[in-house]
């Protein structure tokens, strides 16, 4: 059972999303795992910078980082035509799809 600061958390974005006009709970279940992905691939991101010598490459605009602190009328279009189009990008290269 989820409780303390993480329910509290949970509670706050699902209030988020509610009065946001998603009130189905399999949509906020969806949208909350995509949000959850992306944060994952941007922990991923930052350990391989770690990692890797200076480049000199700019860094990746469709992280996270860049990304989570934006309003919505800002991030629905970046996520919307950018960012799942990338997610689904790196699902089709992992499975495999078009080689």
């Amino acid at each position: 059972m989820i409780t303390g600061e993480l329910k509290s958390k949970i509670d706050k974005l699902w209030e988020e999303f509610w009065t946001g006009g998603i009130t189905n709970p399999l949509s906020v279940i969806e949208q909350i795992s995509f949000l959850m992905f992306a944060r994952l691939l941007d922990i991923n991101e930052t350990a391989n910078e770690k990692r890797a010598t200076r480049t000199g490459k700019k860094e990746q605009e469709l992280r996270w980082f860049h990304f989570q602190n934006l309003s919505g009328e800002e991030m629905l279009p970046l996520v919307r035509d950018r960012v799942f189009p990338h997610f689904k990008t790196i699902a089709l290269d992992e499975a495999g799809v078009g080689e």
